[in-house]
């Protein structure tokens, strides 16, 4: 197995996105049903985990602590910062908050490792850049807390070229994550370079275009009420009606290289540059199963070029987030 460079450390090239272990999608799989997926990713291959203390306001970290911290050496653990959880009412019902002050992040940071059940952090990044605070001040607390032993390297969510630039000036940055599948395209402006420039490495997430490229999500109307896919523009109508017109001619190359979708979309993102990882979520061992299949993948010139021409930033409609969630990032738009 082919090995990718995250910084100091060496990973397989698909990771597990452990967000969907948490209510966000469908229903989330049960505490027992998610330890089985982490035991079983471990199983096959994957050592590149990546969760965030927002995911489930903490049961994410919760339980990857509980199932794999006796596995610890096996694995790069990656979490993130600067989003997260809050009561504000002293209700017991947290709210989701952006608040990127050193304060905060070293805090969050705190909770993160107990509930992590670790000493240190491979890998953690600033989840949103709080566009409140200067990104040089909230990745100097990052940098804080790697002199202090705490986290190992800093990583970046959802930020543009030129932010990365300036936080990298203030301490080496070891990955960016955005957004990046055959229907977002928006690294490829610029962030995809500018890693490359920096030694930086480009971690994908929603490779599979949130179930869209599955190609067996034909129409929303069965997603349940709080599914997050009801805020993004892409999944309204009319625009899903007429990105779900575009999956015709991807299946069909599919079809062609004895493939599943998923694995055509896991293989496509790993054909675009040697410095990307890809970190796909799922709550069932069977597909976790087949996403790591698309590690045996290789796709030819003539398919690659197919496969643009079908979906990218011209046929796709929709905005992929709404206005404020759009508010959130710095990434670059078309």
């Amino acid at each position: 197995m082919n090995k990718r460079q995250v910084g100091p450390f060496q990973v397989n090239p698909i990771g597990l996105g452990c967000m969907n272990i948490c209510p966000v999608y469908g229903p989330p799989p049960s505490e027992a049903d998610a330890q089985r997926l982490l035991m079983s990713a471990l199983d096959e291959g994957v050592d590149f985990f990546d969760t965030a203390a927002l995911y489930g306001f903490g049961e994410s970290e919760r339980i990857i602590g509980k199932t794999l911290s006796a596995h610890r050496s096996r694995f790069t653990l990656a979490s993130k910062c600067g989003l997260h959880g809050v009561d504000l009412n002293g209700d017991g019902k947290k709210v989701r908050v952006l608040d990127g002050r050193p304060e905060t992040l070293r805090a969050t940071c705190e909770n993160s490792l107990r509930s992590l059940k670790t000493d240190v952090i491979d890998l953690y990044y600033l989840h949103r850049w709080d566009k409140k605070i200067p990104v040089e001040d909230s990745v100097g607390a990052l940098s804080d807390l790697v002199r202090a032993g705490k986290i190992r390297t800093i990583g970046l969510s959802e930020v543009s070229a030129q932010t990365l630039r300036k936080a990298h000036a203030v301490h080496p940055i070891t990955a960016l994550q955005t957004e990046y599948s055959l229907w977002t395209r928006n690294p490829e402006i610029a962030v995809l370079d500018a890693c490359r420039e920096l030694g930086v490495a480009f971690v994908s997430f929603s490779p599979l275009a949130r179930k869209f490229l599955c190609a067996d999500l034909l129409d929303t109307a069965g997603l349940l009420p709080t599914d997050w896919r009801h805020t993004s523009p892409r999944f309204h109508a009319p625009h899903y009606a007429h990105n779900v017109k575009l999956l015709d001619g991807y299946v069909a190359v599919a079809r062609e290289l004895s493939c599943t979708p998923a694995q055509l979309a896991l293989a496509w993102v790993l054909h675009q540059a040697p410095h990307i990882v890809t970190i796909p979520g799922t709550s069932r061992i069977d597909h976790l199963k087949d996403n790591m299949g698309a590690l045996n993948l290789v796709l030819t010139p003539e398919v690659l070029s197919r496969l643009n021409q079908t979906i990218n930033q011209h046929t796709v409609s929709g905005n992929r987030y709404n206005d404020i969630a759009s508010s959130e990032v710095d990434t670059e738009v078309f």
